[in-house]
């Protein structure tokens, strides 16, 4: 068998060439692969969470890949239901349903992604960035801004239950162009119609990617890549047209009044003139002979830019719509699917406000300072929004449920969700505008801690006052710093210290591109070199997983068991055992040396 490396490239290679992905299914027989798809997914916050079988990411072992194999190699695997709770919508009192499914189902699916993302992603259009590597939502963003110069009017879209709609037979017949292979289109249309269970009753899936599943975002991208290639091949060409707009006649009749001027030496008129040109657009907005569509994608959001008459960016509009309702059986949401003008409204593309900005100042070189370039802003709600989360009656409220947690745990989750807010949005020109969220953050964790020491906001602001530096100077901020043992540095926690500053080269992506090897992997390299960590048995071994390192400091233990000193010593959330030494710390029996245990064992 070939690594998985070798097979992945193979794939991209094929992908890139447009030649046809055969007898694909076979890959699945290979192990390394399977491997790979355990070290990108084992980390994942949902590892251990369970589906309807209670099966997690504990207990995972190279026997357990040997046996979901041998199903795949006999025809005969079978996806399970996923478990199906319900999250809130984010903006809305609705909920949205998630499916959870089994550990090995999970494993499954990363490898089918694998695969499916090798070939298909080299084939995607460059306007498409959700869940694709190396790409995310501020390189969509940032297209927008660097690109979209002159764009007059804004359609806003956004396609109603999107993942819950997919047509199966439309994603199978999609698939097929590209796949002939008989038995991995029967394992995709199994996995699409295993179905969920809901208050213990199982419900059929008619529609649809699984939610929650490993290998949805994949499905879904190939289904929408109708939609990217029908913009780029049939309506980009068709609205897309003429070099250069035409001078504007009131601004062209302005020049020439400024170089007859000039010609007489007139100084007073020409700066005149100048200040009424700048006041006048540059360029005719309505010129018949120039157009020009542009489009970005991101999963089921998508966002045109059009510079032309309103009349037909409407018509845009009603071809997407009737496209995606005959093509792709989907439908456009009516709320969300907006056309608005680009100069005096904002457009929502993922939770910027998007618009043309303009302005009649002039700079060195009589320029004008800005006039058609793209703005990207963070919206009014978005910071009322985020501040509510931390007020109560109009003021900062301390968070009662923080007071029993340690003063560096305060300050740490403080200033995550501060530091994930702020690096979202630094591309926004008017960023700096967050310094009211982190007054307001500041002062409810001030607030928190009072209440915790039993003291006064001004007291602790004193006592966790601090400096440090950045790249753009000092900056001032709350820190808390605990002392450990000696020749070991002490813990520092910091709230604040983050210049709000706009960053052109931001960037956040869905996630790296699937370089992954195997041998790179440590934690595939320990469970590789086959011994147990506790006892040295080098047989039935597996991985003990847990969900955080949290959970090693367990109250109520009466001693620490040696599994928890080893795992702590390693900070690894995983542990290589043997089956005996796994059931014995389930059965919270591991409390000491196991290793120990099995030599006096064998002195006997």
């Amino acid at each position: 068998m070939q690594n998985a490396e070798t097979v992945l490239h193979v794939i991209r290679e094929r992908g890139r060439r447009g030649l046809p992905l055969e007898r694909v299914y076979r890959q699945l027989f290979n192990s390394s692969l399977f491997l790979m798809a355990y070290g990108r997914i084992q980390s994942n916050a949902g590892a251990m969470t369970p589906g309807v079988n209670g099966e997690t990411a504990d207990g995972m072992s190279l026997a357990k890949i040997d046996s979901i194999i041998g199903v795949l190699r006999s025809e005969s695997y079978r996806w399970a239901p996923v478990k199906r709770v319900y999250i809130e919508k984010k903006g809305s009192c609705k909920k949205r349903p998630l499916g959870l499914p089994i550990w090995s189902d999970k494993l499954v699916a990363e490898v089918v992604r694998l695969l499916l993302e090798a070939y298909y992603d080299v084939q995607f259009s460059d306007r498409s960035h959700g869940f694709r590597p190396g790409r995310g939502c501020h390189t969509a963003l940032r297209d927008v801004a660097e690109t979209w110069k002159g764009t007059h009017w804004f359609i806003e879209g956004d396609i109603s239950d999107c993942f819950g709609s997919l047509d199966h037979e439309m994603m199978l017949s999609i698939l097929s162009e590209k796949i002939p292979d008989g038995r991995f289109l029967q394992l995709i249309s199994r996995m699409l119609k295993a179905g969920y269970l809901e208050d213990w009753r199982w419900n059929s899936t008619l529609s649809g990617a699984p939610q929650g599943g490993v290998a949805s975002p994949i499905l879904s991208n190939i289904y929408l890549d109708r939609l990217d290639r029908f913009v780029e091949q049939c309506l980009l060409p068709e609205y897309n047209r003429g070099d250069t707009r035409r001078r504007h006649p009131e601004y062209q009749r302005v020049a020439t009044q400024i170089a007859r001027a000039r010609k007489r030496g007139d100084t007073e008129t020409v700066l005149m003139l100048r200040q009424e040109q700048r006041s006048r657009p540059s360029l005719d907005l309505n010129d018949p002979g120039y157009r020009r569509l542009r489009y970005v994608r991101y999963a089921d959001d998508w966002l045109l830019g059009f510079a032309g008459p309103k009349s037909e960016a409407e018509q845009v509009k009603e071809r997407i719509r009737i496209f995606l309702r005959e093509e792709l059986k989907l439908e456009l949401s009516e709320s969300k699917t907006l056309i608005t003008h680009a100069a005096t409204q904002a457009a929502s593309f993922l939770g910027y406000s998007v618009r043309a900005q303009r302005s009649d100042t002039k700079i060195s070189g009589g320029r004008r300072a800005a006039n058609g370039v793209m703005g990207l802003y963070v919206p009014q709600q978005v910071i009322r929004q985020k501040c509510a989360i931390y007020m109560k009656r109009g003021k900062p409220e301390s968070r009662g449920g923080l007071i029993h947690d340690s003063d560096y745990s305060i300050v740490v989750k403080y200033q995550a969700e501060y530091r994930g807010l702020v690096q979202y949005y630094l591309l926004a020109q008017n960023v700096h505008r967050l310094g009211v969220l982190r007054w307001v953050m500041e002062t409810s964790m001030l607030k928190t801690l009072a209440n915790k020491h039993k003291s006064t906001v001004r007291k602790m602001a004193r006592r966790f006052h601090g400096a440090i530096e950045t790249p753009d100077g000092p900056r001032w901020c709350l820190q808390v710093t605990v002392p450990r043992d000696k020749g070991r540095k002490p813990l520092i926690a910091t709230f604040g210290g983050i210049p709000l500053k706009r960053k052109r080269t931001a960037e956040i992506r869905d996630r790296a591109p699937a370089t992954n090897r195997t041998r790179g992997n440590e934690l595939l390299q320990r469970l590789l070199v086959g011994e147990c960590e506790m006892c040295g048995e080098k047989s039935n071994l597996h991985v003990h997983h847990i969900r955080k390192m949290a959970d090693l400091k367990r109250p109520g233990r009466p001693d620490r068991p040696s599994w928890v000193t080893l795992m702590a010593s390693k900070k690894r959330k995983t542990l290589i055992v043997c089956q005996t030494c796994h059931h014995d710390i389930h059965a919270g029996r591991a409390t000491s040396s196991t290793r120990k245990r099995t030599l006096e064992s064998d002195v006997r």
